[in-house]
Protein backbone atom coordinates (compact mmCIF):
# COMPACT_ATOMS: atom_id res chain seq x y z
CA UNK A 1 0.00 0.00 0.00
CA UNK A 2 1.03 3.27 -0.59
CA UNK A 3 1.74 5.81 1.45
CA UNK A 4 -1.21 8.45 2.04
CA UNK A 5 -0.58 12.25 1.03
CA UNK A 6 -3.26 14.92 0.99
CA UNK A 7 -1.61 16.15 -2.51
CA UNK A 8 -3.36 12.81 -4.49
CA UNK A 9 -6.59 15.26 -3.86
CA UNK A 10 -5.20 18.60 -4.50
CA UNK A 11 -7.29 17.62 -8.25
CA UNK A 12 -10.37 17.46 -6.22
CA UNK A 13 -10.06 20.27 -4.19
CA UNK A 14 -9.55 22.34 -7.05
CA UNK A 15 -12.64 21.03 -8.89
CA UNK A 16 -14.75 21.96 -5.94
CA UNK A 17 -13.01 25.44 -5.55
CA UNK A 18 -13.71 26.37 -9.53
CA UNK A 19 -16.95 24.98 -8.90
CA UNK A 20 -18.19 26.74 -6.40
CA UNK A 21 -16.27 30.35 -7.24
CA UNK A 22 -18.34 29.62 -10.97
CA UNK A 23 -21.52 29.64 -9.01
CA UNK A 24 -20.51 32.85 -6.84
CA UNK A 25 -19.08 34.73 -10.02
CA UNK A 26 -22.24 34.21 -12.04
CA UNK A 27 -24.42 35.75 -9.13
CA UNK A 28 -22.18 38.67 -8.82
CA UNK A 29 -22.04 39.37 -12.50
CA UNK A 30 -25.97 39.16 -12.71
CA UNK A 31 -26.18 41.73 -9.99
CA UNK A 32 -23.35 44.26 -11.39
CA UNK A 33 -24.54 44.16 -14.81
CA UNK A 34 -27.90 42.92 -15.32
CA UNK A 35 -30.73 44.76 -15.59
CA UNK A 36 -32.45 46.62 -12.55
CA UNK A 37 -36.06 47.28 -13.86
CA UNK A 38 -37.90 45.86 -11.69
CA UNK A 39 -41.92 45.97 -12.31
CA UNK A 40 -44.91 44.04 -10.77
CA UNK A 41 -44.49 41.38 -13.62
CA UNK A 42 -40.84 40.57 -13.10
CA UNK A 43 -41.45 40.80 -9.63
CA UNK A 44 -44.19 38.14 -9.17
CA UNK A 45 -44.07 34.62 -8.64
CA UNK A 46 -44.03 32.47 -11.30
CA UNK A 47 -44.45 28.27 -11.88
CA UNK A 48 -44.74 25.94 -14.44
CA UNK A 49 -46.14 28.49 -17.04
CA UNK A 50 -48.89 29.45 -14.90
CA UNK A 51 -49.35 32.72 -13.27
CA UNK A 52 -50.18 31.68 -9.35
CA UNK A 53 -53.58 32.32 -7.94
CA UNK A 54 -55.48 30.84 -5.22
CA UNK A 55 -53.91 29.11 -2.19
CA UNK A 56 -51.57 26.26 -1.74
CA UNK A 57 -54.09 23.43 -1.28
CA UNK A 58 -56.23 24.32 -4.28
CA UNK A 59 -56.38 22.35 -7.43
CA UNK A 60 -53.99 21.78 -9.95
CA UNK A 61 -54.81 21.32 -13.71
CA UNK A 62 -53.84 17.81 -14.79
CA UNK A 63 -51.46 19.34 -17.29
CA UNK A 64 -48.81 20.12 -14.40
CA UNK A 65 -48.66 16.10 -13.09
CA UNK A 66 -48.36 15.72 -16.69
CA UNK A 67 -45.28 18.04 -17.61
CA UNK A 68 -44.08 15.81 -14.87
CA UNK A 69 -44.81 12.40 -15.99
CA UNK A 70 -43.24 13.95 -19.41
CA UNK A 71 -40.41 15.13 -17.56
CA UNK A 72 -39.54 11.53 -16.07
CA UNK A 73 -39.93 9.80 -18.98
CA UNK A 74 -37.59 11.74 -21.08
CA UNK A 75 -35.30 11.93 -18.24
CA UNK A 76 -35.04 8.42 -17.78
CA UNK A 77 -34.82 7.90 -21.49
CA UNK A 78 -31.17 9.17 -21.09
CA UNK A 79 -30.36 7.29 -18.31
CA UNK A 80 -30.81 4.17 -20.64
CA UNK A 81 -29.73 5.42 -23.82
CA UNK A 82 -26.07 6.74 -22.62
CA UNK A 83 -25.08 3.83 -21.19
CA UNK A 84 -26.17 1.78 -24.17
CA UNK A 85 -24.79 4.02 -26.44
CA UNK A 86 -21.22 3.13 -24.44
CA UNK A 87 -21.70 -0.48 -24.53
CA UNK A 88 -23.17 -0.75 -27.72
CA UNK A 89 -19.64 -1.20 -30.04
CA UNK A 90 -18.72 -4.03 -27.46
CA UNK A 91 -21.91 -5.42 -27.70
CA UNK A 92 -21.29 -5.52 -31.69
CA UNK A 93 -18.09 -7.43 -31.27
CA UNK A 94 -18.99 -9.90 -28.68
CA UNK A 95 -19.69 -13.45 -29.54
CA UNK A 96 -22.74 -14.36 -31.03
CA UNK A 97 -26.51 -15.94 -28.85
CA UNK A 98 -28.07 -18.77 -31.02
CA UNK A 99 -26.44 -17.31 -34.56
CA UNK A 100 -27.60 -13.94 -33.67
CA UNK A 101 -24.90 -11.22 -32.26
CA UNK A 102 -25.75 -9.21 -29.06
CA UNK A 103 -25.41 -5.92 -30.76
CA UNK A 104 -28.33 -6.78 -33.15
CA UNK A 105 -30.54 -8.25 -30.07
CA UNK A 106 -29.94 -4.55 -27.91
CA UNK A 107 -30.32 -2.67 -31.11
CA UNK A 108 -34.02 -3.59 -31.71
CA UNK A 109 -34.45 -3.71 -28.26
CA UNK A 110 -33.21 0.15 -27.81
CA UNK A 111 -35.47 0.95 -31.25
CA UNK A 112 -38.64 -0.59 -29.02
CA UNK A 113 -37.38 1.56 -26.28
CA UNK A 114 -37.11 5.01 -28.09
CA UNK A 115 -40.69 3.68 -30.67
CA UNK A 116 -42.67 3.85 -27.34
CA UNK A 117 -41.11 6.93 -26.18
CA UNK A 118 -41.69 8.81 -29.68
CA UNK A 119 -45.24 7.32 -29.05
CA UNK A 120 -45.29 8.81 -25.54
CA UNK A 121 -44.17 12.43 -26.91
CA UNK A 122 -46.28 12.57 -29.56
CA UNK A 123 -49.62 11.17 -27.22
CA UNK A 124 -48.62 14.41 -24.70
CA UNK A 125 -48.27 16.54 -28.10
CA UNK A 126 -51.59 16.11 -29.49
CA UNK A 127 -52.94 16.09 -26.14
CA UNK A 128 -51.71 19.69 -25.47
CA UNK A 129 -49.66 19.43 -22.70
CA UNK A 130 -46.84 21.53 -23.85
CA UNK A 131 -48.81 24.42 -24.85
CA UNK A 132 -48.20 26.77 -22.14
CA UNK A 133 -49.47 29.77 -24.82
CA UNK A 134 -51.71 32.67 -24.58
CA UNK A 135 -54.53 30.66 -24.10
CA UNK A 136 -53.19 28.96 -21.06
CA UNK A 137 -52.57 32.47 -19.35
CA UNK A 138 -56.42 33.34 -20.43
CA UNK A 139 -57.39 30.06 -18.90
CA UNK A 140 -55.68 30.83 -15.43
CA UNK A 141 -57.30 34.38 -15.21
CA UNK A 142 -60.67 32.83 -15.56
CA UNK A 143 -59.74 30.05 -13.37
CA UNK A 144 -58.52 33.25 -10.75
CA UNK A 145 -61.74 35.14 -11.30
CA UNK A 146 -63.61 32.08 -10.53
CA UNK A 147 -61.67 31.16 -7.55
CA UNK A 148 -62.23 35.47 -6.35
CA UNK A 149 -66.19 34.47 -6.85
CA UNK A 150 -66.13 31.77 -5.23
CA UNK A 151 -64.68 33.01 -1.99
CA UNK A 152 -66.48 35.83 -1.95
CA UNK A 153 -69.52 34.01 -2.04
CA UNK A 154 -68.12 32.09 1.09
CA UNK A 155 -67.44 35.22 2.69
CA UNK A 156 -70.77 36.59 2.28
CA UNK A 157 -72.23 33.37 3.25
CA UNK A 158 -70.58 32.90 6.14
CA UNK A 159 -71.64 36.70 7.22
CA UNK A 160 -75.11 36.15 7.07
CA UNK A 161 -74.95 32.90 8.89
CA UNK A 162 -73.48 34.71 12.10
Amino acid sequence: MTEFSAFDYAPIAIMFLVAAGFGVSQLLVTQLIGPRKRTATKLMPYECGKDPVGGARDKFSIKFYTVAVVFLLFDIEVLFIIPFAVAFKDLLTSEKLSGIAYGTIAFIEIMVFITTLVVGYIYVWKKGTFDWGLQARAEAREEAKALAIRRRQEVEQAKLAA
